[in-house]
């Protein structure tokens, strides 16, 4: 978990150009997280963005 949220849209931004798979920024009480789209489970209310690749 990143406590710095530009932290964590780096991350996703880099992770979703490596895998080549859309990835989510959420929000949880630990900070924030990134996971790929596909294996989040959370509440779509904590959702802050998601990185597609394959978008422009």
């Amino acid at each position: 978990m990143a406590t710095d949220l530009t932290l964590a849209h780096r991350f996703a931004h880099s992770l979703a150009l490596s895998l080549m798979v859309p990835v989510t920024v959420f929000r949880s009480e630990a900070g924030y997280g990134v996971v790929t789209s596909d294996e989040f489970e959370g509440d779509p209310a904590s959702v802050i963005t998601e990185f597609d690749p394959y978008e422009g």
